[in-house]
């Protein structure tokens, strides 16, 4: 689609978790979005989340979904071990797509569904919305003035306590579980962004009975002598804070990094400068407003959230996942 702002875009709703309830409320604030449809692979779940949100269809199968030609995009909401076959589906229907992250399961997935956008010529993007959040662009910004120097390490953590029990689906290698890519995207997303793709990996795993990554460290090196140090867990509540130190300066975020709403920026000799949110937006809805951007200027990807970036965290993942032994039957 392509069009003025006064026009609301049409959104359709694949899943119906809690992660799609939460985007869900946050779009129907949004006056410029409108949530039109929802589908599940339960006709039951679509019409109780269609009744809740006051959405005008519910679809009884994911295919009724991305058949629908009344949406302008659909966002996926699947557990990750379905992003593959969930956005590939919407894709092939040539409909829009924001997929939840981790993007997928592994490399090769990701490839897939990139060049199903590409061949479909339909717009494609990962859900990470710490690439939209002001608070963290204008951190890049500095960083890439100089304002810390060169960068030479970047911290970040993501745990959380449990315990979760061997039924649920962060300890279940079928639905992707583990604490990597759930959790451990969102650190690695940050070094990347600032960083770019790691020449080195080294990766250290306890892993559960079922074979998934329960407390997860990656050690990333540059050609640049930056390193990295996360870690992610799910056995235990870590303090989910980030700080990027330069030859300079560093600038430290508080508990919740991957959504700030501030950073301090340190440097010798001056007081340490304190950076806010300039917008009163949540994070759904700020990753919704670049998607809505992106579709009425008719791009086919976000330059926030470029689908290199995405597949160069993939591979990240699939290095660190092949050093601690973590395997999913969708590996082949």
């Amino acid at each position: 689609m392509s069009g003025p702002k006064s026009e609301p875009v049409r959104w359709g709703i694949l899943a119906t978790g809690g992660i799609a309830a939460s985007f869900t409320k946050d779009l129907l604030d949004m006056a410029d979005a409108q949530v039109t449809a929802v589908g599940s692979r339960s006709p039951e779940a679509a019409k109780r989340f269609a009744e809740r949100f006051g959405i005008p269809r519910s679809h009884g199968s994911w295919a009724e979904l991305a058949a629908d030609d009344e949406l302008d995009v659909i966002y996926v909401a699947t557990p990750h071990a379905a992003h593959r076959a969930a956005a590939g589906l919407c894709l092939e229907a040539g409909r829009a797509v924001l997929c939840e992250k981790a993007f997928t399961l592994n490399t090769r997935e990701a490839d897939e569904l990139v060049g199903l956008a590409r061949t479909h010529d339909r717009f494609l993007m990962e859900a990470m919305w710490t690439y939209c959040d002001p608070v963290i662009r204008r951190m890049t910004d500095l960083v890439q003035d100089g304002a810390i120097g060169e960068i030479r390490a970047v911290h970040a953590d993501f745990g959380l306590p449990g315990p979760f029990d061997p039924g649920h689906r962060l300890r279940d290698p079928a639905q992707g579980g583990g604490a990597l890519l759930d959790l451990g995207v969102y650190p690695l997303s940050f070094a990347q962004l600032l960083l770019g793709e790691p020449s080195t990996v080294q990766a250290h795993a306890e892993l559960s009975p079922e074979g998934v990554d329960v407390n997860t460290g990656l050690l990333l090196g540059w050609d640049t002598g930056a390193v990295a140090l996360l870690s992610c867990s799910i056995t235990a509540d870590t303090p989910m804070t980030a700080a990027v130190t330069g030859s300079a300066g560093r600038i430290e975020f508080p508990r919740g990094f991957f959504h700030p709403d501030h950073f301090t920026l340190h440097r010798p000799d001056r007081a340490p400068e304190k950076f806010t949110a300039p917008d009163g937006l949540r994070a759904y809805q700020r990753e919704a407003a670049e998607v809505m951007r992106c579709l009425r200027a008719g791009e086919r990807e976000s330059p926030l959230v470029p689908l290199s970036g995405t597949l160069s965290v993939m591979r990240t993942l699939d290095k660190a996942r092949a050093q601690t032994g973590v395997r999913y039957p969708a590996d082949g």
